[in-house]
């Protein structure tokens, strides 16, 4: 049932089918992304980030929540877009009330440009998706202090010194780890073009058959693999996670399409993030 690919030094693991469910974890990151379905192994990550509200993307909160509270764990950070913020409150309180439990989170309000640490040197940005409604998609980044090249032949002592007189010796680095961006018009190639430079991409990809054409893709504020495929040359990224396909395609035929259509700068570094076999979840 759950998919589970290496992407870089990262592992995605979860469900992902356009319009559905969706719920992707990173073990290495301990986040959950978005929860449209309420897996299990999921309730212990103490940081849920929701791209929007759309019902396969977020309306297994309260179920993830309950698995929670069976397992003892208190609110967990949920990171979403600011505008949700009092709509996901008021609807966590009907189901407190419904189901006689606490549904109490510590929501963390984002908006384009946000930036929080997570600990550790990790850090998140959100940035703004494409959407009908209100939606971010986040890149999680390693901040590091380093000293500046010209600084970098003086001794230690002398480098204590002037750091002691209040000297600016040092800057900061930002090591672009992971992005994920969901339900999402392809302008945000362009709106967002740090996505060519994270170390692993977790992007969606709802269409992929040609019999789709892109306009279909844009009605729907989805993209095409069309679309991914005329801009190839620019991924950098060491690896890149495509998801989110349409049900109208099974596993094995999305396996197949993405695969024949890809071209040799992409090949080896694109992971499809469905089963090589069998049929969609349920």
């Amino acid at each position: 049932m759950i998919t589970e690919v290496q992407a870089g030094p990262y592992t995605v693991r979860g469900i992902s089918v356009g319009g559905v469910y969706t719920s992707l974890q990173v073990p290495e990151l301990d986040v959950v992304l978005d929860v449209g379905i309420p897996i299990r192994s999921f309730a212990g990550c103490d940081r849920i980030f929701l791209s929007h509200a759309h019902p396969d993307h977020a309306s297994a909160l309260g179920a993830l929540l309950g698995i929670r509270r069976l397992m003892g764990k208190g609110a967990p950070q949920l990171f979403i877009p600011a505008e949700i913020e009092a709509p996901v409150h008021e609807a966590l309180q009907v189901l407190s009330r419904l189901h006689h439990t606490s549904m109490e989170v510590t929501t963390v309000p984002m908006r384009h440009g946000d930036v929080q640490p997570l600990g550790q040197g990790l850090h998140v940005r959100a940035f703004r998706t494409h959407h009908p409604v209100p939606s971010l998609g986040y890149q999680f980044f390693r901040r590091a202090t380093k000293l500046r090249p010209e600084f970098l032949a003086l001794p230690p002592q002398e480098i204590a010194q002037r750091r002691k007189a209040g000297e600016d010796l040092f800057t900061q680095v930002d090591h672009l780890e992971l992005a994920y961006a969901t339900d999402t018009l392809s302008r945000i190639l362009e709106t967002e073009p740090t996505l060519f430079d994270s170390r692993v991409l977790v992007i969606e990809c709802t269409f992929v058959d040609p019999k789709r054409s892109v306009q279909d893709a844009r009605d729907r504020a989805h993209l095409h693999l069309d679309e991914l495929l005329a801009q190839a040359d620019r991924f950098r990224n060491e690896a890149l996670v495509l998801m989110h396909f349409s049900q109208a395609l099974g596993p094995q035929e999305v396996h197949a399409l993405v695969r024949e259509r890809l071209p040799p700068t992409l090949a080896e570094r694109v992971r499809i993030f469905a089963p090589e076999s069998g049929r969609w979840f349920g």
